[in-house]
């Protein structure tokens, strides 16, 4: 099987776990809770979608493992160290938000791929089942990866892929957005923000903001990917299942998701944690613009800039 079509069965298998987790989501009842170690809620609709993911990733790649953020909880974590490939699984990201029922949950699949020592996504799929008629269904593929320097200690790369989004009116290719020269546009977290470090971190890295957007869930990064928004700094903890599927999707458009150091974030990590990092889209087009991972000079303007505007 090439891998534009192990994305398309995989597409088809994140459909297939969406229609899992709307049957839940439809039903007017009250959906039993309980809370993990880490007290994260989970629920029926995450343990059902990830059945359903499992044993279909299980006949495409049977050879290959597969971390999923359920069975981690549950103590049953394969082991990845060595590894060429391996899977990383979060059947419904935005368990809050599917409680809450504002439909900005998504079911996330990922294939990492180790790269020389490091490991990186390099096929994603995003399922945003309940926005719209159909959901909002993004797709990522890398290509082969060429060094284009350093960046901190670490060498980066410039990878091309082919990104896409399946809605209401069809599939289309998608791509990160040159930095709008009006300021960008900040994605926050719905349920995970820090309103007090956000604009700590945008004020000391000088950072010209139109907007700030909250949003669910992996959308975060596809907004991005789909030329939406440009900046998503995340100052808070995840894990790599969050947010793997929608790095490949926002690599595959042209974005990058960094350390705040502006060192590639890595996978396969001892404990699966994430450090806080930065995903940002064509950023580094717009001349005289700040942008994280550097040091540039502050900005010279004649007035200051307005106050973003909150959605």
């Amino acid at each position: 099987m090439t891998e534009a079509a192990l994305l398309e069965a995989v597409a088809t298998l994140a459909r297939r776990a969406g229609e899992v987790i709307m049957a839940l989501y439809a039903r007017d009842i009250d959906i039993a809770v309980r809370n993990k170690h880490d007290t994260s809620p989970v629920t029926i609709a995450d343990e059902q979608a990830e059945a359903l993911i499992l044993a279909g990733l299980s006949q495409l790649t049977p050879d290959l493992p597969v971390i999923s953020e359920e069975a981690a909880a549950a103590g049953h974590l394969p082991p990845v160290e060595g590894r060429q490939r391996f899977w990383l699984v979060d059947p419904l990201d935005g368990t809050k938000e599917f409680l809450q029922r504002n439909g900005e949950f998504t079911v996330n699949i990922a294939l990492i791929e180790r790269c020389r020592e490091h490991c990186r996504p390099i096929l994603g799929v995003v399922y945003a089942p309940a926005l719209g008629s159909r959901g909002r269904l993004f797709g990522g593929l890398l290509h082969e990866p060429q060094e284009t320097g350093t960046t901190g200690t670490t060498g980066t790369t410039d990878t091309t892929g082919t990104a896409w989004l399946e809605d209401d009116t069809g599939r289309r290719p998608i791509r990160c957005r040159p930095a709008p020269t009006a300021g960008l546009t900040i994605v926050t977290s719905r349920s995970h923000g820090d309103t007090a470090a956000l604009d700590a971190f945008l004020a000391e890295r000088k950072i010209p903001v139109a907007a700030l957007i909250p949003a669910g869930s992996s959308l975060k990064l596809c907004l991005i990917a789909a030329g939406e928004a440009d900046l998503y700094p995340r100052l808070g903890r995840t894990m790599e299942w969050d947010i793997a599927a929608g790095h490949a999707v926002l690599s595959a458009a042209g974005g990058r998701v960094t350390t705040l150091d502006g060192d590639e974030l890595r996978y396969a990590k001892p404990g699966l944690d994430n450090p806080h990092f930065i995903a940002r889209g064509l950023t580094e087009k717009a001349p005289g613009q700040t942008f994280p991972g550097h040091q540039p000079a502050p900005l010279n303007r004649a007035e200051p800039s307005p106050p973003p505007r909150r959605h």
